[in-house]
């Protein structure tokens, strides 16, 4: 693992416990310029997660909970009349930050899911015809529970595509589970320190963006998103959009690994999590009892490697 990358896994491990792969497949989107889907039961530790990770980074941070009453402006800002100027005074909604955590982000309404899209996709808002840069670097961590707990709803596909990742923190071993109770969350969190601050942390990104990919492994990716299409496992297989993420992804992760060059294994430990949420299993494939994870491995096995020079 990269230094910086190693130790800012070593300061998010001093509040999340056994976790390590999460950790480090977080760490992988941020360096991808992606967003984060968390999707989890409340209590396991998404929010800790995003908090231990601004701190590490020394990046602004503003969360907000999702309810069915957060209206757009509440994220994007608003215009207000300020009777001693005379003119309209603009207000900065919660989203200008470097990292916007979307807390429980499927109880809210269509319409405020719906104002994030542009900011997700073009680092930017428009608010009554003006658009606004949004702080650099900027992205998106967003938590959802399990569809049919009450008051969620379904994010829309459009939605789910501008997420980079989605990742699932799950329960914790039984060791980790003692010492998540035999510490304070709350105060081990004051003792994450900074790591690292903006600057390096998008020169990083740079850095893995710059990461060589060999020919033959863009041909890989490539052939691994037309096997989701061929109508065997999934409804509707890894659109352009897909194939794009999974390449910044791996590279992401190869630079994490201390790699400046891409191999297909880079490839295989990020595609189910880039590739689950933009993936839906079939009708036979339900009827066999097929589930999302259990088919991205086979379309693995089935698509031959490259051999890399």
């Amino acid at each position: 693992m990269s230094e910086i990358a190693g130790k800012i896994t070593e300061e998010i491990k001093k509040v999340i416990h056994g976790k390590d792969d999460v950790i480090r497949l977080m760490l992988c989107g941020i360096l991808a310029k992606g967003h984060i889907l968390l999707e989890d039961i409340p209590g396991v530790g998404k929010t800790t997660l995003a908090l231990a990770l601004s701190r590490a980074l020394s990046l602004d941070y503003r969360r907000m909970q999702f309810t069915p009453d957060v209206m757009p402006g509440d994220l994007l800002g608003f215009n207000i009349y300020d009777k001693a100027s005379g003119e309209f005074r603009f207000n900065e909604g919660a989203i200008y930050t470097n990292l916007f955590l979307a807390d429980e982000i499927n109880r809210t309404s269509p319409k405020t899911q719906s104002a994030l899209l542009e900011v997700m996709e073009e680092g930017r808002a428009t608010v009554e015809g003006v658009t606004r840069e949004l702080p650099q670097p900027f992205f998106v961590i967003a938590t959802e529970n399990p569809y049919g707990s009450s008051g969620t709803q379904k994010l829309p596909e459009s939605q789910l595509d501008r997420f980079l990742m989605a990742l699932t923190m799950g329960y914790p071993d039984r060791s980790s589970a003692i010492d998540v109770l035999k510490g304070d969350s709350r105060e081990a969190l004051d003792e994450v320190v900074p790591v690292a601050d903006k600057d390096t942390l998008m020169a990083m990104q740079n850095e893995a963006g710059a990461v060589f990919t060999d020919e033959s492994l863009y041909d890989y990716i490539v052939r691994l998103c037309e096997q989701t299409r061929n109508g065997r496992y999934f409804d509707m297989g890894l659109s352009p959009r897909g194939s794009i993420a999974i390449h910044r992804t791996a590279k992401a992760y190869a630079y994490i690994q201390g790699r400046d060059y891409l191999i297909p294994e880079d490839i295989h430990s990020v595609l189910p999590y880039v590739a689950g949420h933009r993936l839906k299993v079939n009708a036979a494939s339900r009827a066999q009892g097929l589930k999302v994870d259990r088919a991205i491995e086979n379309i693995i096995d089935e698509v031959s490697i490259p051999k890399v020079n």
